[in-house]
């Protein structure tokens, strides 16, 4: 069973030394990967420790302006051909040069609005309140969360004491 507790700290020098503490394996089986940490402010320091984490942005973006570029042309293109076609002397119904800029507008708008979308879903900012959010980390605390299994449990509750840690908080996550 799995759990994943929260650890409150009032410094983050203490943050950061149980970080380098996880790092350093003093809880087995628990990596930086299975860090979160909470601050209401940004912290660049911690990224060296941390090092690169995934982002879903970007392919977010990429999907966005690719379908904007696709229903843009197609848009465009429906609208003109079933639009009062006539004949028109040689001329051509659908005009690529004159819908390009429109075609490139709409890749830009699909690509942004996908975007914002996916910054949405990344940050979590669409989710429900669980238990170990906390109102104090808004203000001026820290919040480490690690998910870790049952049995390592015990030696994170004690990395985090030995890190002054000022409340502790843990909650079984549903498989």
């Amino acid at each position: 069973m799995k759990k994943r507790i929260l650890g409150l700290f009032s410094d983050f020098d203490q943050a950061i030394a149980v970080v380098v503490g996880i790092r350093q394996y003093e809880v087995p089986g628990v990596t930086v990967d299975d860090i979160t940490i909470k601050s209401p402010i940004e912290h660049p320091e911690i990224e060296e420790i941390l090092g690169e984490r995934s982002s879903h942005v970007p392919k977010f973006a990429l999907s966005g302006a690719l379908f904007g570029l696709i229903f843009g042309a197609f848009f465009l293109a429906a609208a003109q051909a079933n639009f009062l076609v006539q004949p028109q002397g040689g001329k051509p119904v659908i005009t690529i040069t004159s819908n390009l800029v429109l075609i490139y507008e709409m890749l830009i708008l699909f690509g942004v609005l996908s975007t914002f979308i996916g910054f949405l879903i990344g940050g979590r900012f669409m989710r429900k309140r669980t238990a170990l959010d906390d109102e104090k980390i808004n203000l001026d605390q820290v919040g480490i969360v690690v998910e870790v299994e049952e049995g390592n449990a015990d030696p994170l509750r004690d990395l985090f004491r030995k890190h002054k840690v000022l409340e502790i908080r843990d909650r079984e996550l549903e498989e």
